[in-house]
């Protein structure tokens, strides 16, 4: 969905991060118009946003080329959401004490689009109790703080106050809009392939790329949900802006971890690909060839059922499973729903889904069984996490 977005930029080096940004938004097909500090003149060119975003950019308070000289009051009422990144120590400042002394200041105490800031500034900077009381201050009077980076800094420093990457905001920025219909739920996700060592360079795993898992992660984030993801092999990025994420390979791992961060949880959704069964024989060396053509055996035993555990704890969080099935998809995914004794399942064809960047899927629950057309991932978690709420707050 296409917005219109006011880009601000305060003064520091980070703002070259903030080229890139707009070059994202843009390509998702949003429109972007851009407000510099002075001091973020220093730093990068007015010209080169301009060249990006294809719109004038605004650098002054007295500016008048929107006509009534009445920018700060014109510009945000055709935003949508207004983002300030890099947002500075003494941006930061001004916001939280209501002081209104240049144009980007004037934007946001005259605004009524949604505000957020992504925080750039050297990692003493960003302990200082002042600014950490700053940040307080934001948050209490509703205004988002993307949780700067741990990393090294532009001064040789490491530590918290890295700007996140331009990726990474473009990714949160559209939480912004999002209707926030799992709002103070905490969602524990599962997520990608495990591994089963049959040797230290061998195993037993499956080709799920972890989409589907780090889609939902992310569908539940916009939704203003908490979310704990535990993940095994990946072929896809992490989601920032999660509340705990872990990685466990095999399904012993991801079973313990599960049930480490399953209290005080509101929903548990199984989306990680485990697999049914793990060697009983591994071996701890490489496993070689001796010549004799003799082949080893490899026996197996079974893996323990976590969404079947979790969904008979004595007082279990809301469970949602996955049916990846080759054939027979919805009759073998009703008797998986009621064998494990869970309120909702998500059925799909292996085929159509796994190692694939898109989903066919149907949701089957008490009362009604929902199908939708094929579409990427990103919207088949939209899908999930609607009929999800509505389950919820029945």
């Amino acid at each position: 969905m296409s917005k219109h977005i006011l880009l601000g930029i305060s003064g520091g080096i980070a703002a070259y991060k903030s080229c890139e940004l707009v070059r994202l938004l843009k390509k998702q097909g949003h429109s972007v118009s851009v407000v510099m500090s002075k001091a973020s003149t220093e730093f990068i060119s007015p010209l080169t946003f301009q060249a990006l975003s294809g719109n004038p950019v605004l650098t002054d308070t007295h500016e008048n080329s929107l006509g009534n000289g009445m920018a700060h009051i014109n510009l945000t009422r055709e935003a949508d959401a207004l983002v300030i990144a890099p947002a500075t120590a003494n941006t930061i400042a001004k916001i939280s004490h209501g002081i209104a002394d240049n144009l980007l200041a004037n934007l946001v105490a005259a605004r009524k689009c949604p505000l957020a800031v992504a925080p750039a500034m050297n990692v003493e900077m960003w302990n200082n109790p002042a600014n950490l009381r700053n940040i307080e201050q934001l948050r209490s009077d509703g205004i988002t703080v993307f949780q700067p980076a741990y990393g090294e800094q532009a001064c040789g420093e490491i530590g918290l106050g890295r700007m996140l990457e331009a990726a990474d905001l473009a990714d949160l920025i559209s939480d912004l809009w999002t209707p926030k219909i799992l709002l103070g739920k905490r969602i524990l996700i599962t997520a990608g392939a495990t591994f089963e060592a049959i040797d230290p360079v061998r195993g037993i795993t499956n080709i799920s790329s972890g989409q589907m898992g780090t889609a939902l992660a992310r569908a539940c984030r916009a939704a203003g949900a908490k979310v704990t993801l535990i993940y095994g092999q990946l072929q896809t990025t992490i989601p920032t802006g999660l509340f705990h994420t872990e990685q466990a390979v095999s399904a012993e791992e991801m079973f313990r971890a599960v049930h480490n961060h399953i209290t005080n949880q509101d929903v548990f959704i199984s989306v990680a690909a485990v697999a049914d069964y793990k060697v009983k024989n591994s071996s701890s060396q490489k496993m070689k060839k001796d010549g004799s053509g003799k082949v080893p055996i490899i026996e197996l035993t079974e893996n323990p059922d976590i969404l079947a555990s979790i969904a008979s704890l004595p007082t279990p969080p809301f469970c949602v499973g996955f049916a990846a099935e080759s054939e027979r998809v919805l009759e073998y995914a009703r008797i998986k729903r009621i064998r494990k004794n869970i309120p909702m399942l998500v059925a799909n064809q292996i085929s159509q889904s796994m190692g694939k960047t898109t989903n066919q899927i149907t949701i089957i629950d008490d009362e009604n069984e929902i199908s939708f057309p094929e579409t990427d991932k990103r919207q088949a978690a939209d899908n999930i996490v609607q009929h999800l709420a509505a389950r919820l707050n029945r």
